[in-house]
This record gives structure tokens, C-alpha cells and sequence, in this order.
């Protein structure tokens, strides 16, 4: 059944804590232990495994938002430390182990593991490769690893969808980021996931954008920067909302209400 829009978008806020715990501390120590050179190897081998063997080319396609060169320093030299199959299994091991030590015991999470999962496994696959790709990995009994199972994929099928947006929007994977620093209220070059970039390249994403109109001449936004942004977001909300439909109103408020807790401890 339909949703309201709030309570898909707390559903967004929830897994994304808890789909994140992939990229902290004790799922790189696991990948780093098998080799890995450092985070970035072990984030590319445990995201991208799904896609089996893909050349850096179609990684690079299916995550988006990388620039260009840099899916290529990591893929496909981490299929010679472990196989794609490997790598699902560290990746899964080190998350659920990251959040058990975080959470400890928490009641009735069997029930919230089995709801989330009823949703991660509903939703629509065309158009949408990562989460495909996830779909095809079975699914864990231990109620913590499918909880983070069931985020990893709700967060995925949420990200080809809005990755399909911004291609359509004709906004590039860099100049998404750009936008996202900006509606952290931080600049360009102040924001992690793109301030490495040569100055000179990332001035030149800065540009085609205010030559574009959603860039003022300081730097932030417009308003017709803004205004993208946030129908973007909203848009990508709606497409998530299919995977929700399997359960009713009242087994969505009950998921929320279990997911809350878990990921306050995690926050």
C-alpha cells in the first residue's frame, strides 16, 4: 500500500546509518587484514562485488559519482587479494560485527530484521543494477546481518534510482557532490568526497554549474540551485517508495519505531 512521503524519507534517514556502517572502522580492519592497501580498495572490493568481475568502466557507470580514474586505481586490482564472493562475505561479517558492538542486545529484532527485509526484497530490480546485483546474494539468518542486509539494499535501490535522476536532470557525479556540499552548507573543496580533486577540475565543476544558474558567484546556491536539489531528493523518495508497498501502514510504523533505536545507538 501507498505511504506517506515523511515516513519514506525517515525510512531513507534510518537505512542510511545503518547501510553506512560498511564504510567504518571494522569492515576496512577486515579487509585490510586479506590485503586490502587501504579503505578505499576495501570500499570499492565490498560495494562493487555484487557486479561480480565488471571492468572499472562499468563500475564507474553503475556508482556514478566517482571521478573519472578513480574506480580504476582499485578495480580490478582487489580481485587478486580476494574473489568477489569473498568479498560479500568480509563485507557482510565486518558490518554486522561493527553494529553488534554498538548496539548490543536490542528486543525484538528478529521481528525488525524480518520486516526490512520483506521490503528490501519487494522492490522493482529493472533500472536498477546495484540493487539487482545485491538481490542476488542470500540472505543472512543472523537477524543483525540482515538488518544491515536489508538496509544495504533498501540504500542501494534508493541510490540507482537517484542516480537515474540525476542523469536525467544532466547532472554529473561530481557536480551531484558539489551540490550535496553545498546543501551541508559547506564549499566545494571544503567536502571530503571530491576535495582531493585537482583545484583546476573541481573549479571547472564549480563553473559549469554557475554558468548554469544554480551556482551563484560566491560559491552556494541559488535559487534555482536549491530548487533542483530538493526535487531531485523528493523524486528520489517517491521511486524508493515501491519497496514499502508490501507492508502495511501499521508494520511501517512498527520498522521505524524498531529501526530508531538501533541506529541512535549507531549515530
Amino acid at each position: 500500500m501507498p505511504h506517506p512521503m515523511t515516513k519514506i524519507h525517515r525510512m531513507f534517514e534510518l537505512i542510511e546509518v545503518i547501510g553506512t556502517v560498511t564504510f567504518s572502522e571494522v569492515p576496512t580492519e577486515a579487509f585490510l587484514a586479506v590485503g586490502m592497501r587501504n579503505y578505499w580498495d576495501g570500499y570499492f572490493a565490498g560495494r562493487a562485488a555484487p557486479l561480480g568481475l565488471a571492468p572499472a568502466e562499468v563500475v564507474h557507470a553503475v556508482f556514478y559519482n566517482f571521478a573519472d580514474g578513480e574506480v580504476a586505481r582499485h578495480i580490478p586490482w582487489v580481485w587478486g587479494k580476494v574473489t568477489p564472493q569473498e568479498a560479500i562475505a568480509i563485507r557482510e561479517r565486518g558490518s554486522a560485527d561493527a553494529i553488534r558492538q554498538k548496539i548490543g542486545d536490542v528486543a525484538g529484532l528478529a521481528r525488525i530484521a524480518d520486516l526490512a527485509t520483506r521490503a528490501a526484497v519487494s522492490a522493482p530490480t529493472e533500472g536498477r543494477p546495484l540493487y539487482a546485483g545485491l538481490r542476488t546474494i542470500d540472505i543472512p539468518a543472523d537477524p543483525v546481518a540482515r538488518v544491515w542486509h536489508a538496509a544495504t539494499l533498501l540504500r542501494e535501490h534508493r541510490g540507482d534510482g537517484h542516480n537515474a535522476l540525476l542523469v536525467a536532470h544532466g547532472i554529473g557525479g561530481t557536480e551531484a557532490h558539489v551540490l550535496l556540499a553545498l546543501t551541508l552548507g559547506m564549499r566545494a573543496e571544503e567536502f571530503g568526497r571530491v576535495h582531493h580533486l585537482p583545484p583546476s577540475q573541481l573549479a571547472a565543476v564549480v563553473d559549469g554549474l554557475r554558468a548554469r544558474g544554480l551556482v551563484n558567484a560566491d560559491g552556494g546556491f541559488t535559487d534555482a540551485g536549491r530548487e533542483l536539489r530538493e526535487r531531485i531528493e523528493a523524486r528520489t523518495d517517491e521511486l524508493a517508495a515501491p519497496a514499502y508497498d508490501v507492508l502495511s501502514a501499521d508494520e511501517l510504523d512498527e520498522l521505524i519505531a524498531g529501526l530508531s533505536p538501533i541506529v541512535e545507538r549507531l549515530s
